[in-house]
């Protein structure tokens, strides 16, 4: 997939104040550290685009980048920092909860395992209960680069074994490193899949739009298909 272009959208704080539902979404998640800003800088190929912080937790709102005028990518908060006020923690997890079941332009949600740890709770409890909405996801395994190849191996097979209790059959899996560039090339492959099984859409006037503010949308509350791309 050719990027030709990447620019910042909106930020919306709760599903009411996501944008009109014009184009196909592509959405990433993770524990907070796992290097979700990184990846998304490295896949729009735009450094600087989402914000790196130092500071667990920085992103708190629903972020949406407008790529090559045809589909965004959502950069959804990340779950886990102890440090996050706890009725901020609640309310930034119901936003994401919402979104995740409900946004209908939802085309595909990649979740980001730091591979250098054996499997977190916190990460488990997560996918379970994404299986328990049945979302489709495709687990990615970030960090790829930061511990040896055994070691990241054993961490993904010990992962992994766990999933197959909750899915048949498993998502798809991918490494990437946000440093050396692996996965790049995989990840944009399976979002450029789904846009081509997808409707040929109306046009409509993003491409010209001004960065700007979010505006609530009218939601419709269902889930889009994943179009196969998890083996269902």
């Amino acid at each position: 997939m050719h990027i030709s272009s990447a620019e910042f959208y909106c930020s919306a704080p709760d599903l009411a104040s996501c944008p009109e539902e014009a184009l196909p979404e592509f959405a990433f998640i993770g524990r907070s550290n796992v290097g979700k800003s990184s990846l998304v800088n490295l896949l729009a190929g735009r450094e600087g685009l989402a914000r790196v912080s130092a500071t667990p937790g920085h992103t708190k709102l629903i972020n949406f980048f407008t790529i090559s005028r045809r589909w965004r990518l959502v950069d959804l908060p990340g779950y886990g920092f102890a440090e996050v006020a706890r009725k901020d923690k609640a309310r930034f997890n119901e936003a994401v909860a919402e979104y995740l079941a409900k946004r209908p332009n939802l085309k595909g949600l990649f979740l980001l395992i730091d591979s250098s740890l054996p499997p977190q709770k916190i990460d488990l409890e997560f996918v379970q209960w994404l299986a328990g909405i049945g979302a489709p996801i495709v687990i990615v395994f970030t960090k790829c680069d930061k511990a040896s190849g055994t070691k990241v191996k054993a961490n993904m097979e010990a992962f992994l074994a766990q999933l197959s209790a909750w899915f048949e059959p498993l998502p798809l899996v991918f490494t990437c490193s946000a440093i050396t560039g692996v996965g790049r090339a995989e990840l944009l492959g399976v979002i450029d899949q789904a846009l081509a099984e997808l409707p040929v859409p109306a046009k409509t006037s993003e491409s010209q739009a001004p960065v700007r503010t979010a505006e609530p949308p009218s939601m419709k509350a269902r889930r889009a298909p994943w179009n196969k791309l998890s083996g269902a």
